[in-house]
């Protein structure tokens, strides 16, 4: 057997009906579309029309609510904390400015908000936007101690 030799099964596969391609074709003329009409032209697509009747999405009830103003925190845990204080990258004193000289945060947003996923050992001043009460259980463990400043003002 040589390469082409090689055929599909016989009915493995079935050619394309061309569409408008003349009489003889058995879809010439208007090619299925039947006659005038917006669904006759190209270029139209009616996507969640249903006749006049008051579509499916619009007849569904509009659920929760988008605060249009809530604040984004970028969160960080005290188990990345613990491990750049360990690489030497964090001090003491941590602010959300050292953060991110550290590399550890991209950016602060409306403030920077510190949760208790992982271990935590070392004894440092946090001054953060926002923390969880079990981070801040876990930090005065250690024998640390937390500032909190309040978030970006709005503007109005």
């Amino acid at each position: 057997m040589r390469l082409n030799e090689l055929r599909d099964n016989p009915g493995a596969t079935k050619t394309k009906k061309r569409i408008a391609r003349g009489p003889g074709s058995g879809k010439g003329k208007t090619a299925g579309r039947g006659l005038k009409g917006q669904k006759s032209r190209s270029g139209v697509a009616i996507k969640g029309y249903e006749g006049g009747q008051m579509p499916l999405y619009q007849r569904l009830p509009k659920r929760g609510f988008n605060k249009p103003n809530r604040k984004a925190f970028t969160v960080v845990n005290l188990g990345i904390i613990q491990k750049f204080i360990d690489a030497g990258k964090l001090s003491d004193e941590i602010t959300e400015d050292s953060l991110i000289a550290s590399g550890l945060v991209r950016r602060k947003l409306d403030g920077v908000r510190v949760l208790a996923k992982g271990t935590f050992s070392s004894k440092v001043k946090l001054t953060v936007t926002g923390i969880s009460g079990a981070a801040k259980s876990a930090v005065e463990a250690a024998g640390g101690s937390i500032v909190l400043i309040p978030s970006v003002p709005e503007v109005k």
